[in-house]
């Protein structure tokens, strides 16, 4: 969870719950496993993010949307929607690459613009040049997942 401090962002909180060893016996990902997985912790994940600040605190609510394991990402994306629904906040729907673009925004201080991004993250390893936030150039990328898998 991240609020804004200033001119600056800052961590409120950071949860994550590691799926290494369900997933270990089967020597990668298996899609249905993450999606069960995804069920059965997204309210303690969320709770325990929350638990620094309170939901009463929250003002809205972002959410990966894509690209991804299609059944992990509905999951999260119809609990955040839900959320946002029963507490009247906004929500918006995140790119997950881009998501990973933008987390260098959170360091102290940011990079300039422009700059390289490497992201590497499940099926995604590739370059991009950033010339400034929300324009992105594909540098390079790999056909092979395997950098990306093995990073995750």
């Amino acid at each position: 969870m991240v609020e804004r401090d200033g001119a600056s962002l800052r961590i409120c909180s950071s949860v994550v719950h590691s799926q290494v060893a369900s997933h270990a016996p089967f020597g990668g990902v298996v899609p249905e496993i993450a999606s069960r997985e995804h069920i059965g912790r997204i309210v303690d994940v969320v709770e325990a993010a929350l638990a620094p600040v309170g939901l009463e605190t929250i003002e809205g609510i972002a959410v990966t949307r894509g690209p991804g394991l299609i059944g992990a990402l509905l999951v999260g994306l119809q609990f955040a929607k839900g959320l946002a629904l029963s507490r009247g906040l906004p929500w918006v729907g995140v790119n997950h690459l881009e998501g990973h673009v933008s987390a260098c925004l959170l360091a102290t201080p940011p990079p300039a613009y422009p700059h390289v991004a490497l992201v590497v993250s499940g099926g995604h390893t590739s370059l991009y040049e950033v010339a400034s936030f929300g324009r992105y150039d594909l540098v390079g990328a790999t056909r092979d997942d395997a950098a990306g898998v093995a990073f995750d």
